[in-house]
């Protein structure tokens, strides 16, 4: 099976790039979780929203529109479908939806920024602890694989300036703590997993300032697998040439 992962920056300007058709065709995912889409259901185009071989399920904000999103395309139709942590405040921003597979469980979650005003940072780290509490009440019943754009790195290994950045929301120690806290009840970042000491590896790059030209990025994207996932799991990778938005997709190999 093969998965991927990618915030769009919103699908509807993916589509107009020619980058989304071309991502089934080269990679033929068994499923495809995407972050950030910014449209409703119905502004999406039929030839999108109806791929053949494929069902799609989407959350969308009903907060504000043309804000958030994620929606996940698979293969195989889930047993159930969960559109939410089942908290209106953060569930009216369409940021989770949860799949629940026969003998696994996909979340696909774009976590809030949490830059600007000090109260966007606190209801970052209030959806953040809802978050992890769903996942590890889930993850006691089955495996789980959560995937998206989590918004932080996590290491200093995991952005191209960490010394920069120690006070930039993103990288603040509050937020990596919270990584800590999630991988211990558990869970592993995978690809770290696989590379645990490999550098320059990003999801990210600021666009303004054309930083992916120079590879000063960060990894705030994600493949995050339960201890009884991970077994599963068979490789990784960052597709890193893959152009369309300021993310890249990344790539899970699972057997």
């Amino acid at each position: 099976m093969r998965i991927i992962s990618w915030n769009t920056n919103g699908i509807r300007a993916t589509l107009r790039d020619d980058k989304f058709f071309p991502l089934f065709d080269t990679y033929k995912p068994d499923i495809l979780a995407l972050q950030e889409t910014k449209a409703d259901e119905a502004q999406i185009p039929e030839s999108a929203r109806n791929l053949p071989g494929y069902t799609a399920y989407f959350a969308s904000s009903t907060y504000k529109k043309g804000y958030s999103g994620v929606a996940v395309y698979t293969t195989e139709v889930p047993e159930s479908v969960e559109y939410g942590l089942g908290v209106p405040r953060f569930d009216e921003q369409g940021r989770t939806l949860i799949l629940h597979y026969k003998d696994f469980t996909f979340v696909n979650c774009y976590f809030p920024n949490g830059g600007g005003a000090p109260e966007k940072l606190q209801y970052k780290l209030e959806f953040y602890d809802t978050f992890l509490s769903r996942v590890t009440q889930i993850a006691k019943e089955r495996p789980v694989l959560v995937t998206g754009d989590v918004n932080v790195a996590h290491e200093e290994i995991d952005l191209a300036r960490p010394k920069e950045n120690q006070k930039h929301v993103g990288f603040l120690p509050v937020e990596r703590a919270w990584m800590d806290e999630f991988l211990s009840q558990g869970f592993t970042d995978v690809f770290r997993h696989f590379y645990p000491t490999k550098e320059g590896a990003y999801t990210y790059w600021d666009q303004f300032t054309r930083a992916r030209d120079r590879n000063v990025g960060w990894r705030i994207d994600y493949f995050i697998a339960s201890s009884k996932f991970l077994s599963r799991v068979t490789g990784t990778e960052i597709l890193t040439d893959w152009y369309g938005s300021d993310h890249c997709p990344i790539l899970l190999e699972v057997k």
